[in-house]
């Protein structure tokens, strides 16, 4: 694999209709063994390219375009791509007249029209889904591992292995917020769930994801990237080391190896800034260090997710992982523009003043994920635009909700979630402040027009 000077070539716009750009990742990569994992013939089948971003373009959702299209000022950023989201066993085939996994397939290689095409693919289903946020809560119980390997998995497998896709760069993304919750919200931490602590006792995630892993990574054009959280996740010394070292164990469970996984993303769906430019975790004002001093940063090491991201993959790397693995960050809502926007540092009265009149993001806390009043578009997604990142992508398609505002009855196994009420007040993983959500909210992945047209207004760069 290539060394990360070779990422950090600043890459051509992921639209469709570009002149491909360099070919020289193109003739490098590893190899994969052949059939599933752990089958004794280790022959090569194809080499992997070592960012499968570099000199393709990249999945259009029909069906994301047409929503946004619909929207006023919208056809602005319908020619963005983004990611398809497997979020229950009915997604593999299309629930509710919808497009299934072989459509979108289907569509992508006409899209491709020959050339070097992405195809981003969201699995997301794993028994007792996200133990700390129901809204996102699945259809399988803490119990129903041997379901999700052969009902979910085993499928999709499947059909991403058809000579009729081989010639597509299949990216997964894999499994969010899964992981990281067997490190912050499990007994004795203060987050603490009782549906976490199952899912930690049961190994359901942990075996959930090296199944992933090995099934999907035994497919020689498909390149798995691991959900890693973000910065105000995980970027706290308590979290940091612990998650990479849970991260290696994934990748050595249940049939899995280390080979299997191509990189890690940061941010998915959440809405953490890019870059914050007004400060550096090692700023003092005042005679304050902000590190300690600035109630939005506490004691977490990193404040934005490139920073975080780039610091994260040396970690993995110590961990066991590949030096040549690549990082993508979502950065589909962490744009944080509009006339609320900081235009330079705060006061260097304090570090706390500094801190909360320079910062981009402007939730009221960092642990706050639900449909973020405020939120705009930020980069559109581009290929290796800083050393270490494979990609800035828009993995979270704009405009589809986090979570109802209310409770809403339905079918997909998703319920209400406080922290999607406007007028919750908070709990233990977000400080007991407000949720700062936005209301009249749909269940997750539908589409929510109120908030497509605040990240329209909100977007930096601005649409």
């Amino acid at each position: 694999m290539k060394t990360d000077s070779a990422r950090g070539a600043r890459g051509s716009r992921l639209r469709r209709g570009l002149t491909a750009a360099s070919a020289l990742a193109l003739t490098s990569g590893l190899f994969v063994t052949g059939g599933a994992a752990g089958a004794d013939d280790a022959s090569p089948q194809q080499a992997r390219v070592d960012n499968p971003y570099v000199g393709a373009d990249v999945y259009v959702n029909p069906e994301w375009s047409a929503n946004a299209a619909a929207e006023p000022g919208g056809s602005a950023v319908a020619d963005q791509p983004t990611g398809v989201w497997m979020d229950r066993i009915a997604a593999i085939e299309g629930p509710e007249g919808k497009m299934g996994l072989r459509e979108h397939l289907d569509e992508a290689v006409s899209q491709a029209n020959g050339q070097d095409f992405v195809f981003q693919v969201v699995i997301y289903n794993l028994p007792g889904r996200d133990c700390a946020a129901v809204a996102s809560s699945g259809e399988l119980g803490p119990n129903d591992l041997p379901r999700y390997q052969s009902e979910f998995i085993d499928p999709i497998a499947e059909i991403l292995s058809d000579p009729a896709y081989a010639d597509l760069r299949i990216v997964t993304t894999i499994e969010i917020d899964s992981l990281p919750n067997l490190i912050t919200n499990v007994t004795p931490r203060p987050t603490a769930t009782p549906e976490c602590d199952v899912m930690k006792a049961n190994g359901g995630y942990v075996d959930g994801v090296g199944y992933a892993l090995a099934q999907l990574g035994a497919i020689p054009n498909v390149y798995n990237y691991i959900d890693a959280g973000h910065h105000g996740w995980i970027g706290w010394e308590d979290n940091f080391g612990p998650s990479a070292d849970l991260f290696f164990e994934a990748a050595n469970a249940n049939g899995a190896t280390p080979a299997d996984v191509h990189g890690f993303i940061a941010n998915t769906s959440n809405y953490s800034a890019l870059v914050e430019e007004n400060f550096s975790i090692t700023d003092v004002v005042n005679g304050q260090q902000i590190r300690g001093e600035s109630s939005w940063i506490d004691w977490n090491n990193y404040v934005d997710e490139l920073s975080f991201a780039q610091g994260f993959r040396e970690r993995l790397v110590q961990a066991g992982f590949d030096p040549g693995i690549g990082m993508l960050i979502d950065t589909s809502r962490n744009g944080w523009g509009g006339p609320n926007r900081p235009t330079g540092p705060g006061p260097q009265t304090s570090a706390e003043a500094y801190v909360e009149g320079g910062r981009y993001d402007r939730r009221i806390h960092i642990g706050n994920w639900c449909n973020q009043a405020g939120a705009g578009l930020g980069e559109r997604p581009t290929t290796a635009p800083e050393p270490g990142i494979d990609a800035y992508v828009w993995m979270k398609p704009p405009g589809e909700s986090d979570g109802s505002s209310e409770e809403i009855p339905n079918d997909e196994g998703k319920s209400f979630d406080r922290m999607c009420d406007p007028t919750y007040e908070g709990n233990p993983r977000n400080n007991h402040n407000p949720s700062g959500a936005l209301g009249d909210a749909p269940i997750s992945g539908h589409w929510f027009s109120a908030q497509f047209q605040e990240l329209l207004a909100n977007a930096h760069p601005p649409v």
